[in-house]
């Protein structure tokens, strides 16, 4: 592969929204390397896909430390793409990892302690190569580790500079309001809330959305196509290619089939909208000004300039919204 120099017109491409009431602007759509960037994917097709992220304006990039499989190798995979392509334009990049799910064996290699949120940074930040990440999430609640230590920990990396800012991830309205009072009391703000949001998955719609408002955090959507399902792939069944056909995917097939009706009638509202159903999938999440930015993932070029293509027409009349509202209540 050529050597790599960005793009010099990469900023005219994605539109950037301040996240909460922070100095940080996220691109409109960021890059998730959840899945095809492991130890079991192709390293040189995920470099393409960085690559072209970051010229058409991709500023940020969201691991996590179980990312891959195998766990870690996705932060590995990364660590290289950037050694090879990025290292140069790092001030330019919001980098993000998180740490709340199994990682390590033994009680100290999940959820939110304070040991366990400390070395798994400690480990994501050797993976990747850096001596930084920009944000850095708790990735999930804790039942029974408190609170005040889990949010002590990230203020703690914080202070230390292994972190820029601190977030959270999949938590309700309920623990965001308390997470972030005591990052402030802290001294630590609270940046942002990573979600699981798409047309199928409403639940930050009850009540989540007006939470971070009020507190001035940022809001980031992800399986904004609900693992694939809210694309043209599946209307015809399920590709042997696809996520839900790999045995290590998220996706099921028992979750394809009940969704295909709503899934094909959406269709024909993108196309008559002049989409691909993708890319009304992340419009339709944009409208919602609440939302800093859309975590989508990519197995191609191809398939990462469709998702950006979402962006040529983000507006939606009211009879659309009736009409999507109607399908996806039914």
């Amino acid at each position: 592969m050529e050597p790599y120099r960005a793009n010099n017109k990469r900023y005219n491409t994605i539109a950037y929204k301040r996240c909460g009431r922070s100095g940080i602007k996220l691109p409109l759509i960021s890059l998730g390397l959840w899945h095809n960037f492991g130890g079991v994917d192709d390293f040189e097709n995920g470099r393409k896909i960085v690559r072209r992220a970051f010229d058409n304006g991709i500023t940020h990039f969201d691991l996590a430390n179980n990312y891959g499989p195998p766990p870690g190798s996705a932060e590995e995979s990364f660590g290289r793409m950037l050694q090879k392509d990025l290292k140069p334009y790092r001030d330019e990049l919001i980098i993000s990892t998180k740490a709340g799910y199994d990682m390590w064996e033994g009680p100290y290699g999940n959820f939110g302690s304070r040991k366990y949120l400390i070395a798994s940074l400690d480990q994501s930040l050797k993976r990747m190569g850096l001596d930084y990440v920009d944000i850095f999430y708790h990735h999930r609640p804790d039942p029974e580790t408190p609170l005040e230590e889990t949010m002590m920990a990230l203020d703690q990396l914080v202070r230390q500079g292994k972190a820029l800012y601190a977030g959270i991830s999949n938590y309700s309205a309920e623990e965001t309001e308390e997470a972030a009072r005591i990052l402030n009391q802290l001294g630590t703000p609270c940046l942002i809330n990573q979600v699981k949001y798409s047309m199928f998955e409403r639940w930050v719609e009850e009540k989540l959305l007006d939470t971070v408002e009020d507190l001035g955090i940022g809001i980031i959507a992800f399986s904004p196509l609900a693992q694939g399902l809210l694309t043209d792939r599946y209307l015809q069944g399920i590709p042997a290619d696809s996520r839900a056909a790999k045995s290590w995917g998220f996706l099921k097939p028992d979750q394809v089939e009940p969704a295909i009706d709503k899934v094909k009638e959406l269709n024909t509202i993108a196309e008559v909208r002049g989409q691909s159903l993708a890319q009304m999938a992340i419009a339709w999440l944009l409208k919602d000004q609440r939302v800093t930015s859309v975590l989508i993932g990519a197995s191609s070029v191809a398939q990462l300039d469709d998702n950006i293509g979402a962006l040529d027409y983000m507006q939606f009349s009211a009879e659309e919204i009736v009409e999507i509202d109607t399908i996806l209540k039914r």
